[in-house]
């Protein structure tokens, strides 16, 4: 079964996302993450690098899974053999709340 993207009023879809090269002959991995930040920059897409990953922000999750797949695969542009990509993602279709909203709802709770 086939099964067509529903939608509601609105959409705001983020994701948190991993990626790990693995078997590179360094152990620094900014250079691997940064030609991922690049095909991410590419896309358009809506995103902030963090220490331990990177979120993500769209309004289509066709977007969003796009720009995964192209971040994932500049890896294999490096040069790397093996990648380990791992997806969190928070799929909201009732409003249009991104993620300095999620933020900024946190911090007015612990006023």
């Amino acid at each position: 079964m086939i099964y067509e993207p529903v939608n509601i009023n609105k959409t705001m879809i983020c994701a948190e996302l991993t990626i790990i090269p693995i078997g590179t002959s360094e152990t620094s991995l900014s250079r691997y993450i940064a030609a991922a930040i690049t095909a991410l920059e590419d896309t358009g897409i809506k995103y902030e690098l963090n220490g331990m990953g990177t979120q993500l922000e769209s309004e289509t999750p066709d977007e969003l899974f796009d720009a995964i797949k192209k971040a994932h695969e500049a890896m294999f542009h490096e040069g790397v053999l093996r990648v380990a990509t791992s997806i969190k993602i928070d799929d909201r279709r009732d409003a249009d709340k991104g993620l300095s909203q999620k933020i900024l709802a946190v911090k007015e709770k612990l006023r």
